[in-house]
């Protein structure tokens, strides 16, 4: 896949150690915000889809307990006082 070049800005202390985490495993740092971000993305991806997932269920869970509520109360109640 073609890259872009993007821009960011981080604290000193941020981009100290970025820099010594580059160093110490012998990568770039383009390498490690790669795989951050990577990661990151991967994981907010997954969150959105459990929560689409619980939303749904909730949908679902919603329908067939109404549904079972109606079947429940259809029946001839007319002796009832």
């Amino acid at each position: 896949m073609k890259s872009v070049t993007t821009s960011i800005r981080i604290n000193a202390g941020l981009a100290l150690r970025l820099a010594r985490a580059a160093s110490r495993m012998a990568r770039g740092k383009n390498w490690i915000i790669t795989q951050a971000l990577e990661e990151y993305l991967a994981r907010v991806n997954q969150e959105g889809l459990a929560a689409e997932a619980r939303r749904q269920s909730l949908i679902v869970a919603r329908r067939e307990r109404r549904h079972r509520d109606d079947r429940f109360w259809q029946g001839d109640t007319a002796g009832w006082r």
